[in-house]
């Protein structure tokens, strides 16, 4: 059986080539929306911390009409991080939409979700967007994207891809870059044309794969997927297989299920080969488990999702200052939260250590912990994390390997003699380099831990105008150890409060990060000094109290502006005998050892 009335596209592409904003145009234009009805902009990233960044960080499902036919479509997040949204999404639909910059061209994630779409044998069609811009190139642009497709090994269908020109902030669309028409008809109907429609057998014994979860208070566990095969149904009897081990599970009752119209799921009673459909009343539902009748337990096959690069150690906070702030704070509730994680993040990992407050949190990048991270602290939980390390492994024949990125930049003329001397010190290799006016893109095979901590160091070297994305790019010789951090910290000797006094006594020894008033403990790191070692400084100290005068006693006190650190800034600077401390108020970097004599000892017998 064919369904022509449906269609499952899914929209890929680098961060910010305009994959939300093209899904706001195409709702606003199907009147998903009333004409008067007020809409946010980016309206599919609906997390705060998706809006507060500007970012995609998970795939979401919606879905239009358009003459008479259904397009249910993904938004996927375009940060290499949460590549693993990308990859578990792709099997619930039939083509892609490939949307590329008219100025930037492919870039780091174009390749990576690229890849997978080809693999799996999805239809293509390329997007050009953003050719509104003075300086856009959108047919030099085509013409590296189907390069790109050939170098990936596309089929000859994949690389005879319909291009369609787009502004999805204007929301108007065309064949011709020079003469685009008032409105995305052109892309609507390009879909309906070149997408396939779904194939499958509709009175078959169901299949269904669950390709994501979501959770509700009231309605427990959701799984969202597509129907591969069969129908299904309210109050229908179904089992689990689960692609890992391939057991089947006892028979459960569908209690509710949905289809997504616009931004909303939509409650229904059947739905047939096909469709994407939300489902509830499954209890231990996972990512990748397929749905099937009791009579005829049949598991479809799951993509294997990219292994982790990245690993932290999440602990049970333990400083003088614990317990003040958060509402979670025990390792019951710590490993509880991290162990849920998983099962709505494919890519993650948690194991337990050989510490009972301790937990191994594995990822696919510092972005992807961090969010897990800030996530976390919002809810109430307060912990504390070691430094990113990267996973080394062994190659066949014993040799020592570690992850590399692939590493693309773009910097102004005068900055790449700094940027390019930074990254040959982080064992970075040159693959390509083009200038073009004023502006120099540079290309680098680089470890993955070359770029722990560089982001900020290209802020400064740029002035804020350099622009970095890296992907990963596979496992290569470990190329060796080499410093992360030049400098040493400012580490408090005393309990109290910081004073306007001590802090301008200390200021000349590096850059602050506290203000006065901040309260502080042994241990604290509350500055980065501008010496190789570490200073302890005392940040309490108060001026004396007299009824002698002196000449200078009432001088005004001139502080530098503290370096307040944010979530990321702070998992950057830290080294290996130090700790960042997450809490839902405040985020500290102290030493893992505080007291200072133990610390001394401890460095002794590891040099």
């Amino acid at each position: 059986m064919i369904r022509e009335d449906i269609r499952n596209i899914a929209i890929i592409a680098h961060v910010d080539h305009g994959k939300t904003t093209l899904v706001d145009a195409m709702l606003r234009q199907s009147g998903t929306f009333r004409e008067n009805q007020t809409v946010a902009e980016r309206v599919m990233d609906s997390g705060d911390l998706e809006r507060e960044r500007g970012i995609t960080i998970l795939a979401k499902n919606t879905a239009i009409h358009w003459r008479n036919t259904k397009i249910n479509i993904i938004d996927t997040p375009g940060h290499a991080d949460f590549g693993g949204e990308v990859e578990r999404v792709l099997q619930m639909v039939s083509g892609v939409l490939l949307v590329v910059d008219a100025y930037e061209g492919p870039m780091p994630q174009t390749r990576f979700v690229l890849t997978k779409a080809l693999a799996l044998g999805l239809s293509v069609m390329i997007v050009i967007n953003k050719v509104d811009r003075p300086e856009a190139r959108p047919l030099e642009v085509l013409d590296e994207t189907l390069l790109l497709l050939m170098e990936l090994g596309a089929s000859d269908e994949q690389l005879d891809s319909p291009v369609i020109y787009v502004s999805a902030r204007d929301g108007v669309s065309g064949e011709d870059p020079a003469h685009l028409s008032g409105d995305l008809v052109p892309l609507l109907d390009s879909i309906l044309e070149h997408i396939p429609c779904p194939e499958g057998d509709e009175e078959g014994p169901l299949q269904m794969l669950i390709s994501t979860i979501d959770y509700n208070d009231y309605l427990g566990r959701i799984g969202i997927g597509r129907i591969v095969r069969g129908k299904i149904a309210v109050g229908d009897a179904v089992v689990m297989v689960n692609h890992h081990s391939g057991k089947t599970s006892s028979p459960s009752r569908v209690t509710a299920l949905y289809q997504f119209e616009g931004l909303n799921r939509v409650p229904c009673q059947d739905a047939m080969m096909g469709d994407v459909v939300a489902i509830s009343g499954i209890e231990n539902l996972e990512i990748g488990d397929t749905l099937c009748p009791p009579a005829n337990p049949e598991a479809l096959p799951f993509v294997k999702i990219s292994e982790p690069t990245v690993v932290m150690t999440f602990q049970v906070n333990d400083s003088p200052l614990a317990g003040q702030e958060g509402k979670y704070v025990t390792s019951r509730h710590l490993g509880a939260r991290l162990f849920r994680e998983t099962e709505t993040d494919v890519s993650l990992r948690v194991e337990n250590t050989d510490r009972t407050d301790a937990f191994k949190v594995y990822g696919r990048g510092e972005l992807h912990l961090s969010i897990l991270i800030e996530t976390m602290r919002r809810q109430g939980y307060e912990f504390a994390v070691s430094k990113p390390d990267v996973l080394l492994q062994r190659d066949e024949e014993g040799r020592l390997t570690e992850p590399y990125e692939y590493l693309h930049l773009d910097v102004p003329d005068e900055n790449v003699g700094s940027v390019m001397d930074k990254l040959s010190r982080r064992k970075g290799e040159l693959q390509q380099m083009v200038s073009k006016d004023g502006r120099t893109k540079l290309e680098f095979i680089i470890p993955a831990r070359g770029l722990f901590g560089y982001r900020s160091e290209l802020m400064t070297d740029t002035r804020g105008e350099g622009i970095m994305h890296s992907v990963f790019h596979g496992y290569g010789p470990y190329k060796g150890a080499f410093p992360r951090r030049s400098l040493g910290s400012l580490i408090a000797t005393q309990e109290g409060t910081a004073t306007p006094y001590a802090l301008f006594g200390v200021q000349d020894r590096g850059t602050m990060f506290i203000e006065p008033g901040t309260q502080c403990y042994p241990g604290m790191v509350v500055g980065a000094g501008n010496r190789s070692d570490d200073i302890e400084v005392n940040v309490c100290k108060r001026k004396q109290q007299t009824n002698m005068r002196a000449a200078g006693k009432d001088d005004n006190v001139i502080l530098n502006q503290p370096r307040i650190l944010t979530l990321e800034e702070a998992l950057e600077y830290i080294g290996d005998d130090e700790l960042v401390e997450v809490t839902p108020r405040s985020i500290r970097i102290r030493k893992r050892i505080l007291n200072s004599l133990e610390r001394m000892r401890a460095g002794r017998k590891n040099p």
